[in-house]
C-alpha cells in the first residue's frame, strides 16, 4: 500500500522551477526579502537520484587510523563524563588522558578489525547524498499568480 503526499503539497501551482536547490532556495529567499508570506511555499525536489563520491582507498591501516581518531573523541567524552567524580586537579587530567588514550587504541582495534572483516568486499571510502534533477518552487493556489509576478522580476533584475 503507498500513502499518498499530503493534498495541500499536491494542489500547489509550479511558481518557478530552478536546475539547482540554491537557485529555488535563492528565489524563496528574494520573496521573503520582499515580505511575501513564504510560509504559503514549499521546495519540491523532482527525479531524486542518489549520488556516492568515492574519496579514496580504504586500507587496514587507514581505517584503523579513522577508528582511532572516532575512538579518541569517544574516550575522550567518557573521560570528561568521569571527571564529575573525580576529586582533584590531577584525577581529572589522568582521567581525560586515559580515556583520550584508551579510546584511541581500542577504536584502533575495531576499526581494523572490522575492516579486516569486510574481506575486500569495499576497499573504499565514499559520501553519500540525494540530489534531484530540478526543484520546483510552488505556492499556494491564493497567493501563486503573485509570486510568480515577483519571481518575473527576479528574474530580469539577474538577466
Amino acid at each position: 500500500m503507498t500513502q499518498q503526499p499530503p493534498s495541500e503539497v499536491v494542489d500547489r501551482p509550479v511558481v518557478g522551477s530552478f536546475p539547482t536547490y540554491a537557485g529555488a532556495q535563492r528565489a524563496v529567499d528574494f520573496l521573503s526579502d520582499n515580505k511575501f508570506p513564504v510560509e504559503h511555499m514549499a521546495i519540491i525536489g523532482s527525479d531524486l537520484r542518489m549520488v556516492e563520491t568515492v574519496l579514496g582507498r580504504m586500507t587496514r591501516g587507514r581505517a584503523a587510523l579513522a577508528g582511532a581518531g572516532t575512538g579518541a573523541w569517544f574516550g575522550l567524552l567518557v573521560g570528561l563524563l568521569l571527571t564529575v567524580f573525580a576529586a582533584g586537579a590531577n584525577n581529572v587530567i589522568v582521567l581525560l588522558v586515559s580515556g583520550l588514550v584508551y579510546g584511541a587504541v581500542f577504536g584502533a582495534i575495531f576499526g581494523f578489525v572490522g575492516h579486516a572483516m569486510t574481506r575486500g568486499q569495499r576497499d573504499f571510502s565514499s559520501r553519500s547524498q540525494i540530489v534531484a534533477a530540478r526543484y520546483d518552487v510552488v505556492a499556494d493556489a491564493e497567493v501563486a499568480d503573485e509570486a510568480k509576478n515577483m519571481l518575473a522580476r527576479l528574474a530580469m533584475q539577474e538577466s
